[in-house]
């Protein structure tokens, strides 16, 4: 087990930019959401609408108010992450972003996957399409890497400054995101996690379950995931 702290009902400030906001509750389900500050004003994956107070919450407890939050940045379109972008439709102060691969995913088929959950697919205004390569926000340089398998048009958000990855449902703590659902491919899940892992990352920032934190057992975990966890694919 890793040694880092998990702060239930609370955050935990990472480095000077990052903000983690770990789901622990293991009766509800819903994403692990990650604020990036620093002059960025990203929220990665809000999660379900139903929650969003109490992630409202956590944050004004580090000092964080919404009035800060410019960008949503989504890694894929299920509820568990994606539901709760619809809050800010309208709020011409923030952007939300989302792959194009996952938006078309979306309008096709991935919205019909809410009803599994009782839910219906909100309708939310994309305004910016995470492409593969470079992305700048304010002074911020990051990296979108266009990783399927999980969903379709799933992304990994890289910011090289902090050596953080943000990986959605793609790769956890030793463990990797489902390929049932509608959309799932395992082998392209593979070559994504393949691909990921010659990335140099000091902090691996899953959907779900612990962060890991440290370039050597970062390694560790791509390592098992390959290992263990490939053959069942």
């Amino acid at each position: 087990m890793l040694d880092e702290p998990i702060r239930k009902g609370k955050g935990m400030k990472l480095t000077d930019k990052i903000y983690v906001y770990e789901w622990t509750d293991a009766f509800e389900n819903n994403c692990n959401s990650y604020f990036i500050g620093g002059g960025t004003g990203i929220l990665i994956d809000p999660g379900l609408k139903q929650f969003f107070p109490s992630l409202l919450e956590r944050m004004e407890e580090d000092g964080i108010g919404e009035g800060e939050i410019r960008y949503v940045l989504n890694t894929h379109s299920h509820p568990d992450h994606f539901e709760g972008s619809e809050l800010f439709n309208g709020n011409g102060g923030v952007t939300i972003g989302l792959s194009g691969t996952e938006k078309d995913f979306y309008e096709q088929t991935g919205k019909h996957f809410y009803s599994w959950f009782g839910l219906n697919p909100p309708d939310v205004d994309v305004g910016l399409d995470l492409e593969e390569g470079k992305l700048v926000i304010g002074d911020e340089p990051f990296e979108v890497f266009l990783t399927p398998g999980h969903s379709p048009g799933s992304v990994c958000i890289y910011q090289p400054s902090e050596k953080a990855l943000f990986c959605g449902d793609v790769i956890f703590h030793q463990n990797v995101g489902r390929t049932d659902f509608p959309g799932g491919d395992g082998e392209l899940l593979k070559k994504s996690i393949l691909r990921l892992s010659r990335v140099d990352v000091e902090h691996l920032l899953p959907g779900h379950m612990d962060i890991v934190s440290g370039a050597d057992r970062v390694k560790k975990n791509f390592l098992q995931v390959i290992e263990y966890v490939f053959p069942y694919l």
